[in-house]
């Protein structure tokens, strides 16, 4: 994972928890919180070469 695609995904989910404050929407929180995980995970496993 890139350093753009981690600060997009991370903007990404800054949006949606904005929107969820917004509409109260428990499908925009689980939608955010899902997304953070998944940028996370990647920003953390994919720096990782192996070989």
């Amino acid at each position: 994972m890139g350093v753009l695609a981690f600060f997009a995904g991370l903007l990404l989910t800054v949006m949606g928890l904005g929107r969820w404050k917004e509409t109260g929407s428990p499908w925009w929180l689980a939608g955010s919180l899902t997304l953070l995980v998944l940028v996370l995970v990647g920003g953390l496993t994919g720096g990782k070469k192996q070989g």
